[in-house]
């Protein structure tokens, strides 16, 4: 990838990603720590968090990182002292921490709703609040960005948590890019379309049926490719855009436009049948 932005795009900038020791977490704490962003990423395990640091570390960049469940308020501020200690103030957020699975709705139990709402919604919440008081309290602007999804705009069958948290969410950037103005902090969103990773997509077998499903719903016939996301990214928290506050912009290679909600064809199958495919889809415990 040839760069288009200057390596100093994002300097002054202290940024915490929450999820960010994989998947497009990972992508986006290097990323932006190679534009000149000191990056602190949190989540649940120590472990893929510690490499992230070291990869960014390893190519030059400044970077921490804290364990917490975004779910937990008292863990999300615990986290904001231990990487604020080593990083200076915090003064942007990513909230990319998520859940998600497949599942027909009346299948579904009261933990695995309250499961994806806690971490998308809650942990949304969490993260958002503890910034912005960090904020307000030193008069500082700053930066938030909620990673959400294209359904937020239709809701979408058989992901009916996700669909719900992630209006949610997108209903909060929206609430407080408003009420927040006043201090300088803006609040955005973005709606990936299908960006591979190797949590989700790593259940998708490669040359599979369900993958080339999914290709064909996309009208260039291809995937996201996580540099375009996070070129996408680094603008929005750039001072390249401080007029921009309140958005979610999409960034799906035009797959909304062209088939509607991500997961409706799974309402064309027989039901059973469409269960088992979800049912394969889930992470093993």
């Amino acid at each position: 990838m040839k760069e288009s932005f200057r390596g100093d795009l994002l300097a002054g900038k202290t940024t915490l990603i929450t999820g960010g020791g994989s998947g497009l977490g990972k992508a986006m704490a290097l990323r932006m720590a190679s534009l000149g962003a000191k990056v602190a990423v949190v989540g649940r395990r120590s472990e893929p968090l510690q490499q992230t640091v070291d990869e960014i570390a390893a190519a030059g960049g400044t970077a921490a990182w804290s364990s917490a469940d975004v779910r937990d308020s008292a863990a999300v501020a615990a986290a904001f002292d231990a990487v604020e200690a080593k990083l200076g103030p915090v003064n942007q957020l990513v909230n990319n921490a998520a859940g998600n699975f497949l599942s027909a709705s009346e299948d579904l139990s009261d933990n695995a709703f309250d499961a994806v709402v806690k971490i998308v919604l809650y942990g949304t919440f969490n993260a958002t609040r503890e910034l912005g008081r960090r904020l307000i309290a030193r008069g500082a602007p700053g930066e938030v960005l909620s990673v959400v999804t294209t359904y937020v705009h239709t809701g979408s069958a058989f992901v009916l948590p996700s669909a719900t948290a992630k209006a949610g969410v997108a209903a909060m950037m929206r609430s407080l890019a408003v009420e927040w103005a006043a201090y300088g902090i803006r609040l955005n969103c973005v709606a990936p379309g299908p960006f591979p990773t190797e949590g989700a997509f790593s259940r998708l077998l490669p040359g599979s049926e369900i993958e080339k499903q999914a290709k064909r719903r996309v009208p260039s016939r291809r995937f996201g490719e996580h540099h375009e996301l996070t070129s996408l990214v680094a603008f929005l928290m750039s001072d390249a855009s401080p007029y921009q506050t309140g958005d979610i912009v999409t960034i799906d290679g035009a797959e909304g436009l062209f088939s509607g909600q991500q997961f409706a064809g799974f309402a064309h199958l027989d039901r059973a049948m469409a269960k088992e495919m979800m049912a394969a889809l889930k992470p093993k415990k």
